[in-house]
């Protein structure tokens, strides 16, 4: 299988693609306003404690109270606990432990040191964890306990046991250090440089605790492009992708601080075309953005969301096949089965998520689709737990959430519909007339264009940031002039040729 990594960066977003056989699987966006906040890790104040919900909400300065579970507190010194290694390679405790109450081990204005685990969703805040653990690129170490794991992705016992020696001779006391499957192959050297990187951060954030007030931040993780470079520029990528001078020059102190031999595959991108254009990731993310998702030859699938979970209806559509009903359901199923995996990872969809298949009576044709929805999961980093096929039809699967989806976070609830609906945000809409007009710039020797916005696209373009047009003007050479239409929708913009006298704007759309 064919893997790359393409990153396309901006003033106001970075987007991070992963494909497979040129096919975008997952896709990372960060901005400034939606700054990820996964893996932080904070001196917080407990502030409430509920023992009926056996929770605490701790106050860590940034607004919102955040969420901490009994579940999610570190087991006591004389504690018995299990560890299991996620396909995520963090570490998860799964109890074993007599029952413990919040309110025996927390009180009220105690301080405490808390890691995030999942980012604020919908009204929901964020969840922590005092479980603290720190990635790097080979191991993750995880302060106050004392054990060494390996990934269970690696699956040979004479490298497993190798590892392990390894590691037992570096590791300090109450410390704990879980292998990761980028380890296998390296030798000491590469493990006591890791750790020693990783004991000096962790040292950094004992020093800070000690002498700073809470709430306060002690250490921010990684910005997505250098977490993606750690956690999966390895072996198996064929080649990295940057479209941005700077970027790619800090990519490239990174990627040679602690893999070397990889820098050949890292590639600066400065074609014309934009990459994501040039590698066809931009008609995917549109798709991503769309309820209904089509497949091969008429079927579709659609994607909904309610409160409780996400539910996934197939359609053969306009696909009537050739051979009998029985062999075109399986067909469709089979096709609707890899799509549909791709969507979630893509989506990046969590909860409970439930998949209504069209029904087939054979029970060979069950199992094989229950396979084929299995293995598109094969390659996802996010826990997740998979129910074969009920006699409804339907597959009920969990995936693990830790932020919001993309589409909840690059979309607004709709205005019009009362929230039924979504439509894509302005600030998603405004980088994307951006790269309009990129696209329009090698696409045509137009300089000179009308465009048309809706109110709250104007506020941006004009108001918020009124340097945004005159520095969009001056990268490009262009001359753009805006204007207001209230009749618009909120996510919708036109752009017209005054040369030509006409509406330009499905020209250079992706």
């Amino acid at each position: 299988m064919e893997k790359e990594i393409a990153i396309n960066v901006s003033q106001y977003e970075t987007r991070i693609a992963l494909l497979e056989d040129k096919k975008l699987v997952e896709l990372w966006v960060e901005r400034p306003e939606q700054e990820r906040i996964v893996g932080d890790i904070y001196k917080g104040i407990v502030k409430s404690i509920f023992p009926g919900m056996q929770a605490a909400f701790v106050d860590i300065g940034i607004g919102k109270n955040v969420f901490l579970h009994v579940s999610d507190i570190a087991p006591q010194e004389n504690d018995f606990f299990e560890i299991e290694i996620m396909e995520d390679e963090m570490v998860e405790f799964v109890k074993k432990r007599p029952h413990v109450n919040i309110q025996d081990v927390l009180k009220k204005e105690q301080e405490i040191l808390v890691q995030i685990v999942r980012e604020p969703i919908d009204t929901k805040g964020a969840r922590v964890t005092t479980q603290v653990s720190l990635p790097g690129r080979y191991i993750v170490l995880a302060p106050g306990e004392d054990y060494i794991a390996v990934s269970r992705k690696i699956t040979d016992w004479s490298e497993k046991k190798r590892l392990k020696k390894i590691i037992s001779e570096l590791k300090p006391r109450n410390m704990a250090v879980i292998i990761r499957t980028v380890g296998v192959g390296k030798d000491k050297r590469d493990f006591k440089a890791d750790l020693k990187n990783l004991l000096r951060r962790w040292h950094q954030i004992r020093k800070q605790s000690d002498r700073k007030p809470a709430p306060v931040l002690l250490h921010k993780e990684m910005s997505a492009t250098f977490g993606v470079m750690r956690d999966f520029f390895t072996p198996d990528i064929d080649r990295v992708w940057v479209d941005n001078k700077d970027e790619y020059k800090k990519i490239l102190k990174y990627v040679k601080s602690f893999a070397r031999p990889l820098v050949s595959k890292l590639m600066f991108y400065q074609a014309e075309i934009p990459l994501f254009d040039a590698l066809n990731i931009e008609t995917d993310i549109d798709k991503m953005l769309e309820r209904k998702v089509w497949i091969k030859k008429g079927s579709y699938v659609v994607i909904d969301h309610t409160e409780a979970m996400v539910t996934i209806d197939v359609n053969t559509g306009r696909f009537v096949g050739r051979s009998s009903q029985e062999d075109t359901v399986l067909k469709t199923n089979l096709e609707a089965a890899k799509e549909i995996a791709r969507q979630i990872r893509l989506r990046d969809l969590g909860g409970l998520i439930v998949v209504d298949f069209i029904d087939m009576e054979s029970r060979e044709h069950r199992r094989r689709l229950f396979e084929e929805f299995k293995n598109g999961f094969r390659n996802d980093r996010a826990k997740n737990s998979i129910l074969p096929i009920s006699d409804f039809g339907l597959i009920q699967m969990t995936r693990e959430k830790i932020r919001p989806s993309l589409v909840h976070a690059l979309s607004e609830l709709c205005p019009t519909c009362e929230g039924s609906g979504r439509i894509l945000s302005k600030e998603t809409v405004a980088v994307k007339i951006e790269r309009w007009f990129r696209r329009a710039r090698v696409g045509s020797e137009e300089r000179r264009y009308k465009l048309i916005l809706s109110p709250g696209l104007y506020v941006i373009f004009t108001q918020n940031d009124s340097e945004r047009l005159r520095r969009l003007n001056k990268e490009l050479r262009m001359e753009i002039q805006v204007e207001k239409d209230e009749s618009l929708r909120p996510d919708q913009f036109k752009v017209y040729s005054p040369t030509e006298d006409a509406e330009v704007t499905q020209r250079f759309n992706p």
